[in-house]
C-alpha cells in the first residue's frame, strides 16, 4: 500500500534527523532523485526540521534578534513545503494521466498529496508523544497522559491511511477525479503583500 510505503519513509526520516537533532543539520536523503520516496523522504525531513524550529521559537527567554530570524526561517520552510506537496501531488497527477472520470465523478476536498502532509505531520506527534510516554524523568501520570494520546494519534494514522487509500482507489478508477491549484501564499511575495510593496 502506498500509505505503508510513507509511513515507512517517514519514520526513516524522523529517526535520521534524531540521531543528530539539529535544525542546521544537511538532509541526506537516501533515495534515488525523482523518485516518490525521495519526494516523501525530502517532505518529512522539511516538517521535521520546522517541528523543531517551532520548538525553538517558543522559548520563552528566546532573544528577540534570533526569533525574528527563526520566524523568517520558518516562513520559508512554510513555503518549501508547499511546493513539495505539489510536486508530490504532480507525481499523483502522471500516475493517473490515462485515467478517464466516470460520469457523475466527484472531487475530493483535498488532494492526495496534501492528505499525505497531514500523514507527515502525523508521524512527527506520534513520534514525540511516544517520547512523552517513555520518559524517565516524569510522573506516571504524565506518562499514562501521553500514552493515552499515543493510542489516539496512532488509530488516527490507521484512519487517515486508510482514507488515502481508498481516495487513490477511487482516483484511479474513475470515481473521483483531481486538480491541482497552486497555492498562492501571499506573505512572501513583495509584490502582493502590502507591508513589503509599501516600501517600494
Amino acid at each position: 500500500m502506498f500509505t505503508a510505503l510513507c509511513n515507512q519513509i517517514f519514520q526513516r526520516s524522523i529517526e535520521d534527523y534524531h540521531r543528530h537533532d539539529h535544525v542546521d543539520t544537511p538532509i541526506a536523503d537516501p533515495y534515488p532523485t525523482g523518485s516518490i520516496e525521495h519526494l516523501l523522504y525530502h517532505k518529512n525531513w522539511i516538517d521535521t526540521v520546522q517541528w523543531h524550529l517551532e520548538d525553538i521559537i517558543r522559548d520563552p527567554e528566546i532573544d528577540p534578534v534570533e526569533a525574528l530570524a527563526i520566524k523568517r526561517r520558518i516562513d520559508a520552510s512554510n513555503q518549501e513545503r508547499t511546493d513539495m506537496v505539489e510536486y508530490i501531488d504532480s507525481y499523483f497527477l502522471d500516475r493517473y494521466k490515462n485515467v478517464a472520470p466516470l460520469a457523475g465523478a466527484t472531487i475530493n476536498t483535498e488532494t492526495p498529496a496534501w492528505a499525505v502532509d497531514r500523514l507527515s505531520i502525523l508521524a512527527l506527534k506520534i513520534y514525540h508523544m511516544q517520547q512523552e510516554a517513555q520518559r524517565t524523568d516524569v510522573s506516571a501520570e504524565h506518562r499514562a497522559a501521553c500514552q493515552t494520546k499515543l493510542d489516539v494519534l496512532l488509530t488516527q494514522r490507521t484512519d487517515l491511511s486508510q482514507a488515502i487509500e481508498e481516495l487513490l482507489a477511487d482516483i484511479g478508477a474513475g470515481r473521483k477525479y483531481m486538480k491541482l491549484y497552486k497555492q498562492m501564499k501571499m506573505y512572501n511575495d513583495p509584490a502582493l503583500n502590502p507591508v513589503l510593496y509599501a516600501k517600494k
